[in-house]
């Protein structure tokens, strides 16, 4: 199958290159700061059937609204305009962010960026399928520095401070993350979540990677943050839930990081 895939240098594109390519699609591949023109672009949306729209900002700290605003909505608005045009099926690479503190209500620009995308595209495209991405971890994320996944950062630290408290988050091997990627091309239309399913601790995280771990302070926990994530498994697209639990996806990123970095 032809393919155009966005974003394939970050941590999730980069998975999903890889296991595109092994399956046999011809990949045709757009990054930011890339110099298409519209015309360019349209001119390989014409010639695929899908299109895995992963690339965006993931800096969830970036202040500066226009750049956030034109790379995660503005450049996905055209993106999804040509896709319905030509009759092109999307799968959009969203985010929990979007939820906010579960009032669907995004507490920063990024998760403002990817929700209003995530409503562009539902209400222009007929074959639409949305993501919500929850903590994803995994090989490939050496590059995002402050934004690589605390499993990451704490591998790197060799030790690590957390918050205290009962705090927990879904979190999500890259695998299975770029496995909902593939599973959603038998899948029209929809919105739908990528998690386990199941909340763990920072410290089950850590554990699994074979990381120290101490703890600040209450005062350093900032009055925005967030304490809890878990994804809907009602939410979960139809035949598709993640295969690695806490306990497999931190054994397996592990082997990689003590065998690469």
């Amino acid at each position: 199958m032809k393919v155009l895939l966005t974003g394939h240098k970050g941590f999730i594109g980069s998975n999903l290159l890889k296991k595109l390519n092994e399956l046999g699609h011809e990949v045709s591949c757009l990054e930011r700061g890339d110099n298409f023109e519209v015309k360019q672009i349209e001119a390989i949306i014409k010639q695929i059937e899908v299109i895995f729209h992963v690339g965006a900002i993931s800096d969830t700290t970036l202040q500066d609204a226009n750049e956030m605003l034109y790379y995660n909505y503005s450049t996905s608005k055209l993106i999804f305009d040509l896709a319905n045009k030509h009759n092109v099926k999307v799968i959009y690479s969203s985010s929990a962010a979007n939820y906010g503190d579960g009032d669907s209500i995004p507490n920063n620009i990024y998760g403002w960026s990817k929700l209003l995308a995530e409503n562009y595209g539902l209400n222009v495209c007929d074959k639409f399928v949305a993501l919500r991405y929850f903590n994803v971890y995994g090989p490939g994320e050496q590059h995002k520095g402050k934004m690589a996944s605390v499993a990451y950062q704490a591998w790197k630290s060799h030790t690590f401070k957390l918050f205290p408290g009962d705090i927990k988050r879904d979190f999500i091997y890259v695998e299975d993350v770029v496995k909902a990627n593939i599973h959603a091309m038998t899948i029209d239309r929809g919105l739908f979540d990528v998690g386990t399913g199941k909340a763990e601790t920072f410290e089950n995280l850590l554990k699994g990677i074979g990381v120290k771990f101490d703890y600040h302070t209450e005062d350093k926990i900032p009055i925005w943050y967030q304490y809890f994530t878990q994804a809907d498994k009602k939410k979960f697209m139809p035949g598709w839930q993640a295969e690695n639990d806490i306990k497999q996806g931190t054994e397996k990123y592990r082997n990689f990081l003590l065998a690469n970095i």
